[in-house]
């Protein structure tokens, strides 16, 4: 049996997310008296502090925390039911999801297209965006699961893998490391072109640096970019280096418009992630959409 929201959890999950009791009456609609009398009627019927606001900062206690773990799943749950009641029969399949950049535009568009080969009555909507804004927008409730490469707290949040994918530093064929073996402090003096904070694949960067005891301070000039189209384009006119997944550059690497850049001892690989809420109602549904997925990307790689 599925298990629903009363509004007192609603106006708890948006103060949670405002962080404000006068932001989280004016989501509301509401007055603010009204909202901490919500809060207050949770606490007494837990039986424990929910909200601190001692030092006139509002701070979600522990036993809040995995209060909103809970009610987020449950708030989540209730949403794909509500979208798919009225179309819920065997032979249709609808969902929302999302996928950061790399995944979204150079891994999924053939797996889809396969897919809707095989499955016609599949009916989906794809956002694309960074790791960050995607686990907001899968705590909101608004996807109901996404692939997402870059670090994030895996203990939050049921986790699969779908796929390792290389991460590889590129360049354009006229730099004049382009053909030779290279050591890594040696690409200091370039410019470095990344995507913008929040990005799974700058973070992945930002921590290959830190393991190597560097950080992105260690690039005399930094541009920050994010498209990862025009990045490869400003890398194949010399304007710099980047580093990315391989699955982003394997066109522009066999056309000749990017070069691998080899450098002694770099060896990375990282996870795509198939990410759902923890312990959702639909996980079962989830992993049959998850198996569809794996089953066109393995026919894709056969090809």
């Amino acid at each position: 049996m599925i298990k629903m929201l009363d509004f007192r959890h609603e106006t708890f999950l948006v103060l949670c997310s405002c962080g404000s009791f006068t932001k989280a009456a004016e989501q509301l609609h509401v007055t603010q008296p009204a909202v901490s009398q919500h809060i207050k009627y949770l606490e007494e019927y837990y039986g424990c502090k929910l909200i601190d606001t001692s030092n006139r900062k509002i701070r979600i206690t522990q036993q809040g925390l995995r209060l909103k773990e809970f009610a987020t799943t449950i708030y989540s749950d209730s949403q794909h039911f509500k979208g798919n009641i009225r179309t819920f029969k065997s032979e249709e399949i609808h969902f929302s999801f999302g996928a950061t950049l790399s995944i979204g535009e150079y891994v999924m568009p053939t797996i889809l297209s396969r897919l809707l080969a095989a499955f016609p009555a599949i009916t989906f909507q794809m956002t694309v965006a960074n790791t960050k804004t995607l686990l907001e927008q899968l705590n909101q409730g608004e996807l109901d699961f996404i692939l997402v490469e870059g670090l994030f707290d895996k203990m939050q949040y049921d986790t699969t893998l779908f796929r390792l994918e290389n991460f590889i530093p590129v360049c354009s064929p006229q730099a004049e490391f382009a053909t030779q073996a290279v050591r890594f402090e040696s690409l200091r003096n370039n410019r470095l072109i990344l995507r913008e904070s929040g990005s799974g694949t700058r973070e992945i960067f930002e921590h290959i640096l830190l393991d190597r005891n560097y950080s992105l301070n260690m690039f005399d000039r930094i541009i920050e970019v994010g498209n990862m189209a025009a990045i490869k384009q400003m890398v194949s006119k010399d304007l710099g280096i980047t580093f990315l997944f391989e699955v982003a550059a394997k066109k522009e690497i066999a056309s000749g418009e990017l070069s691998k850049i080899n450098i002694v001892d770099f060896s990375e690989q990282r996870e795509f992630n198939f990410v759902t809420l923890k312990d959702s109602f639909f996980r079962e549904q989830y992993m049959r959409i998850f198996q569809l997925l794996n089953q066109a990307a393995a026919e894709e790689e056969e090809m």
